[in-house]
C-alpha cells in the first residue's frame, strides 16, 4: 500500500465544485489503478500557535481546508499514474481548478501502522 496526501485551500463558495472536479478526476484516478480516495472538507479546523492547517496552506479568508488522501496498491502504480497524467490530455481540457493550485500540498507515504484496514 502507498499513500498520497493532500492539503488543499479552497474558496468556501467553491464547494461543490471542488466535489465535482473531485468526483471527475476520482473516475480517471481508478483508471489509473487507484484504490481509495478521500476527500474531505473542513468541519472543525482550529488555528495553532506554531502551525497549522491554514498555515500550511497559506489559507485565505473565506477559504476551507480539505484533507485528502489517494490509496493506491503500490509507489510504482501511483508513480506510473503520475506519467499517465502527463500524456493523458484529460487533464488539461477544460480543466479548471476551484483552488489555487500553487498553495497545494502534497506527498507520497508507506504506511508504517494501519488498523482497521486489510
Amino acid at each position: 500500500m502507498y499513500v498520497q496526501g493532500f492539503l488543499i485551500a479552497v474558496p468556501e463558495g467553491n464547494k461543490e465544485a471542488y466535489r465535482a472536479l473531485a468526483a471527475k478526476a476520482a473516475e480517471k484516478f481508478a483508471e489509473y489503478g487507484v484504490i481509495e480516495i478521500m476527500e474531505a472538507w473542513e468541519e472543525d479546523v482550529t488555528d495553532g500557535k506554531v502551525t497549522d492547517f491554514r498555515k500550511a496552506t497559506q489559507a485565505k479568508d473565506g477559504e476551507k481546508i480539505v484533507f485528502s488522501w489517494m490509496i493506491w496498491p503500490d509507489k510504482a502504480t501511483c508513480e506510473a499514474s503520475h506519467k499517465r497524467m502527463e500524456e493523458d490530455e484529460f487533464w488539461t481540457e477544460g480543466m479548471e481548478m476551484p483552488f489555487d493550485g500553487m498553495r497545494m500540498i502534497w506527498g507520497g507515504f508507506s504506511p508504517i501502522f494501519t488498523h482497521g484496514r486489510d
